[in-house]
C-alpha cells in the first residue's frame, strides 16, 4: 500500500506483541507511522497531550487506536471509556487487540463503543494475517474521517 502515512497508537504492554504489530504492517508495505505506549497511563497521557506528551509534534492525533485490553495502570477498557466521551477523540476507530476470547471482555469492550474486538491468534501465521487484513481494512479501505486531520 503506498500513500499518505497514517499514524496509529498502539498501546501493548507485550514488548513481543508490539514487535509482531510493528513487522507485520511494515511486511504488508501498510504506510503509517505507529506510536507505543505501553500502558493505559501512557495511553491517555498521549491521547490528552499531558506530560511529556504534550507537544503537537511529538504526540500527534492518531487515525487508528490499537488497544489491549489488559494494561497496567489503566485497564484498556478505562481507555476505552475515556477516548469515546471525549468530544475531541471519540472519532478515532478503536480496535481493541487483546488475547482475551472472553464473551465479558467482548461485551464491555462493545457497551464502551470500541468499533472492533479482535483476538491475537496465537498462531503466527494467524496472526500475521490478521495484522495484514487489519491494515488494509483500517488504513486502506475504511474511510477514515480523522485521516487528513491532526
Amino acid at each position: 500500500m503506498t500513500g499518505e502515512a497514517l499514524r496509529i497508537l498502539l498501546v501493548e504492554d507485550n514488548e513481543d506483541h508490539a514487535e509482531l504489530v510493528k513487522r507485520n504492517f511494515a511486511e504488508h508495505h501498510v504506510a503509517n507511522t505507529i506510536y507505543h505506549v505501553r500502558d493505559g497511563e501512557q495511553a491517555l497521557q498521549y491521547l490528552f497531550r499531558q506530560g511529556k506528551f504534550a507537544s503537537a509534534a511529538d504526540s500527534p492525533k492518531p487515525n487508528l487506536i490499537l488497544l489491549d485490553l489488559r494494561l497496567p495502570k489503566v485497564d484498556g477498557i478505562e481507555v476505552l471509556k475515556q477516548v469515546k466521551s471525549s468530544p475531541e477523540l471519540k472519532a478515532i476507530p478503536v480496535v481493541v487487540l487483546t488475547s482475551s476470547t472472553s464473551d465479558k471482555d467482548a461485551i464491555k469492550a462493545y457497551s464502551s463503543y470500541a468499533n472492533s474486538y479482535l483476538v491475537k491468534p496465537v498462531d503466527f501465521a494467524k496472526f500475521t494475517l490478521l495484522m495484514k487484513d487489519l491494515g488494509y481494512y483500517w488504513l486502506a479501505w475504511n474511510k477514515n474521517p480523522t485521516a487528513s486531520r491532526v
